[in-house]
Order: structure tokens, then sequence, then C-alpha cells
């Protein structure tokens, strides 16, 4: 097990949709773990040249709310992306985050169990594996999956074999080292940080001849961080992490698709932590958690689904909620 108070979570926080999912995110991680002895940090990007308006999240009542959480506010600067790719904000953050083991969690995460029966090894990074194989697009006449990826571990200087899943077919996504970037985890934030944005950068600026054809939009941060985790002797997870993504984390990224797909403590959870009262009258402002939680759209969503039997793609389930009009972002 993993002494709790050994290590931060962080997460990103802006204004709008990010301000309620914070909420959400450390009203349950003081619901199911409120012996938790690290911090939960919000990182907060500052206004500059690289944002065309206030990123920050300027409702003092939720900020209020979220410090009664026991939420820390870290500011920092956005030195390489901004508004042309929030995504990069989960990068550039690491350099504010105090020098001890973190565990990255995406806005979107609900703690639904004890975080410390997660044996984390931090000095052994690791992503989330709860993905699909949505980069890179193989194009008929261009290069394949090995010749893409070889090309990005030679520009770093890594041994790309040595990342190989080799139980999975050549030329199967698969085979190759591609995590979700809503988890993510290391014992130093600085080296971890520095490493993914230097090679997000790179990848940005200078890509290798085999991406020319390949969109990088949404996609860089889920690009460079395989490389990053196996640069610093990391890989895929093992079944000790079993509960990120399990029975201790859910990345649920929609409520609608929340309840679609996820457990029946997920949703639990989520209307535990909603119903509370403090929370409830800062939630219903946001109008996804007004029609899904409280309106019961989210009761009428997870009736269409057998849990047990899922779509395999996840579009597949959003067409079914967009046309019962339960799908809102």
């Amino acid at each position: 097990m993993t002494d709790a108070a050994a290590f931060n979570i962080l997460a990103v926080v802006q204004g709008g949709r990010l301000g309620y999912e914070a909420l959400l995110l450390a009203a349950s991680l003081q619901a199911t773990n409120p012996g938790f002895g690290g911090r939960l940090f919000l990182a907060e990007p500052q206004p500059g040249p690289l944002w065309d308006r206030d990123p920050r999240l300027t409702d003092q009542v939720l900020r209020a709310r979220l410090e009664e959480l026991g939420a820390i506010f870290l500011p920092f600067e956005n030195r390489v992306f901004g508004a042309s790719y929030p995504h990069g904000n989960k990068i550039e953050a690491l350099a504010a985050l105090p020098e001890a083991p973190f565990l990255f969690l995406d806005t979107d995460t609900l703690v639904t169990g004890d975080l410390a029966k997660v044996a984390f090894d931090f000095a052994r990074p690791s992503a989330s594996m709860r993905r699909e194989g949505t980069w890179p697009q193989i194009e008929l006449y261009g290069p394949g999956y090995a010749a893409i990826w070889a090309s990005l571990y030679d520009r770093f200087g890594l041994d790309y074999h040595g990342s190989l899943d080799l139980t999975q077919p050549e030329e199967y996504w698969q085979r190759h080292l591609y995590f979700n970037a809503g988890w993510f985890f290391h014992h130093s934030p600085a080296q971890f940080g520095a490493r993914f944005l230097g090679y997000a950068q790179e990848i940005r600026d200078n890509r290798p001849a085999a991406l020319t054809c390949q969109e990088l939009y949404p996609w860089l941060d889920q690009i460079a961080l395989p490389l990053v985790v196996h640069a610093l002797g990391g890989g895929r997870p093992g079944p000790e992490l079993a509960g990120l993504d399990g029975e201790v984390t859910c990345h649920y990224r929609n409520l609608s698709l929340l309840y679609a797909r996820e457990s029946d403590l997920a949703v639990r959870v989520l209307e535990q932590v909603a119903e509370t009262k403090e929370n409830r009258r800062l939630l219903r402002d946001w109008p996804q958690v007004k029609q899904i939680v409280y309106q019961n759209g989210g009761r009428k969503a997870r009736a269409l689904f057998d849990r047990a039997a899922l779509p395999h793609r996840e579009q597949a389930i959003r067409n079914t909620l967009k046309r019962e009009g339960l799908w809102l972002r």
C-alpha cells in the first residue's frame, strides 16, 4: 500500500466547466478519502500574451468552496501553449508544483475509493490505458504505426523496440505505448514536466517527416506522454494500479457518458457529492449537472445501455445519447 501522505494530486482549473468539474473532484476526494494526507493542487493559468481572455476561475463563491474542500490554487504562467492548446496546461503546470511525488488527474475525474489501496511506484511512472486508437491515423499510402512511432523514439534517442508490447500484432495500434493523459504520476514534477514540455514543443515545432500528414491537435499531450514515461523508466500500468480507472478513480469525461457506461459506485459518489447542500447551490448553475443529475437525465441515459455489453466504440454511445437529447457538453 501507498502512504497517502506521500504524494500530492494535481488538476487544472479555469473559468467555466472546469471549475464545476474541480468541485466534483475535490468533493469526491474529501468524501472517499477523509484521511488523505497529501494536498490537492488546482493549477490555474494566469492572464498573459498567450491568452485572449482571463483564463482564471473568477467565481469567488466557487473558489471559496473549493478552498473549504481543501484545494490549493496554484498559479502558473503559460510560456509555450495557452489558448492555442489548452491541453498544454497539464504540461506547463508541472513546473509550479512543489517537488514531491505527484498524481495528475484530469479535472473531469471522480475519486471513488481509497487511494491508499493503489500501490504506486513513483520511481516508475505510468499513465492511463483507458484509450482508443485515436492517434496516429494511418493514411493509405503513408507510413504505418511502426514508422511513425519509431521516428519519435529516434528523435529523442529512446529505445523504440523496448517500448513495444510484442504480444500484439505488427502494425496494430496497441503494440505501441499509447496512453490517455487523464492520469499519470512520477516522483518529480520538475523532472517529468521538463521532459514533457521539451518533447511536446519539439514535436509541435519540428515534427519528424513521418508525421507530416498527421494531426497533432488535440493529441499532442498523448503523443508526447508515452515518450516521457518510457524515457523516465516507466511503462504500461500493472495490476497494482488497477484501482485507477477502476474502483478508486473514474475519469468520466462527460456526465452523460458517466451515467451511460460507468459503475454504480461512480454514480453513487457523484450523486452523493452533488446533493450536498453546499455543492448543490453552486452546481445547479452548470447546465450539464442541472439536466443530467438534478433533472434525472442521467438516469434516463443509464437505462439506454447494458453496462455488461456496451458498444466497443465510444462514438456509438455518443450517437445514442445525442439521438435521445441526452448529450451535453
